[in-house]
């Protein structure tokens, strides 16, 4: 973590003592990279079917589980420009909580039950990492707009514990895979040192018993401050939703997270 701010540290002050005489117009940049935070507010609604095909209990893992519903997440976006139309981005998402409660009713979490009065630890992850190929079929100066294709390769990931002097508890429950993405991404330049960013990414999965949706939004307000660093005020919005109708994996994930973001971006 520490060599990585390192090598960042190294790039803002090489762009801070580049000079030049002319900006360049955000839409004719060749290499972009975003970093930053972003302050998430999410919601989770989740139900594991055991194996054996009882139903399990639908929970509302902040209310139940005692999850954070509110939190601070790391943001990281690239971006290669390769000719005039042509672009490849890279983005990764992460978002990683805990949560610790007593429960005050009994529920069925996949081939586990979870007893009143339990003392439940709790782990719920998301982790996207995304590459993109991007086609500007409209390019000017003043803005851009680019279809998008990619693949997104996410991992959502629940766990929950439960450890006294009678019961000792610890269940997994594990999807991943790499998932295909259409899109857009835009850029309108109002200045030379305000622009505004926006994009949206979207799946949709109906195969093998197995359907879901993962949707991707942003909009950000850029400002300038030298021709190769601008500060950034956005919002972002992630969605995913998976039902599962396999005999031994049944049951549902629904997340959803949106909140402001700030980051810093180096272009060249």
């Amino acid at each position: 973590m520490i060599k990585n701010g390192m090598a960042v540290l190294s790039l803002l002050l090489a762009a801070t003592l580049a000079h030049a005489d002319n900006y360049l117009s955000p839409t004719d940049e060749r290499v972009r990279l975003s970093l930053g935070v972003m302050r998430v507010s999410s919601n989770t609604s989740m139900r594991l079917d055991s194996s054996q095909g009882a139903p399990g209990t639908q929970v509302d893992a902040e209310q139940i589980f005692g999850l954070d519903k509110s939190d601070f997440e790391p943001k990281f976006q690239a971006m290669v420009r390769v000719g005039e139309r042509h672009r490849l981005r890279f983005d990764y998402f992460t978002l990683d909580r805990t949560g610790n409660t007593t429960l005050t009713a009994p529920l069925i979490f996949r081939d586990v039950v979870l007893q009143t009065g339990d003392p439940v630890d709790t782990n719920l992850s998301l982790r996207t990492l995304g590459i993109s190929y991007e086609y500007s079929f409209l390019h000017r100066e003043k803005f851009e707009v680019a279809a998008t294709i990619g693949i997104n390769d996410t991992d959502i990931s629940a766990r929950a514990r439960v450890s006294t002097q009678n019961r000792h508890v610890d269940q997994r429950e594990d999807q991943a895979g790499p998932f295909p993405t259409i899109g857009l991404d835009a850029t309108y330049v109002i200045s030379k040192r305000f622009y505004l960013d926006a994009r949206a990414q979207y799946f949709k999965l109906a195969v093998d018993h197995l359907d879901g949706t993962l949707t991707f939004y942003e909009v950000a307000a850029l400002y300038r401050l030298r021709p190769n660093i601008a500060f950034a005020l956005g919002y972002n919005s992630v969605k995913a939703d998976l039902t599962s109708r396999q005999t031994k994996d049944s049951g549902f994930f629904d997340f959803s997270t949106k909140g402001p973001e700030f980051f810093v971006r180096i272009a060249f």
